[in-house]
Order: C-alpha cells, then sequence, then structure tokens
C-alpha cells in the first residue's frame, strides 16, 4: 500500500511519520479520532488537514498494526 499523505523524514520531527510534511503527526490524528473528537472538530482545530489526510492516517495506522502480535 502506497501513502501518498504520509510521510517521515528523520530530520524532522525524529523520523516520526507526520501528515505531507506539516508536521501533525499521524498518531495524534489517530488519538483523537481514539478520543471520540469528530472529524470536523480535528478539521477545525487542525485548519491545514484535510478529510483525506485523516482517512490516510487511519489507513496507515491499520497497516502499521497489520500482523503484528500486540499484548493487552
Amino acid at each position: 500500500m502506497k501513502f501518498t499523505r504520509i510521510t517521515a523524514d528523520a530530520n524532522q520531527m525524529g523520523g516520526v511519520p507526520c501528515i505531507r510534511d506539516i508536521r501533525i503527526p499521524v498518531s495524534t490524528i489517530v488519538g483523537m479520532i481514539a478520543d471520540s473528537m469528530a472529524i470536523a472538530e480535528i478539521l477545525e482545530a487542525y485548519p491545514d488537514l484535510a478529510l483525506e489526510d485523516i482517512q490516510e492516517s487511519l489507513r496507515y495506522a491499520a497497516e502499521a498494526v497489520k500482523e503484528r502480535e500486540l499484548t493487552a
């Protein structure tokens, strides 16, 4: 799967996966969704984001944990 809206640069944010080089970590977006924040609220809080950024963040997170063993 190719992610066109997610970037990871060792010289930016310590290499943490971010949205389109704008220094908003994927984990921040996923965390807000997990905390029941509405997409409209996220877009209002981060006007540089687009709906596609949020959708790709969730796909990225799903792919990141795919086929890995998790402990509960």
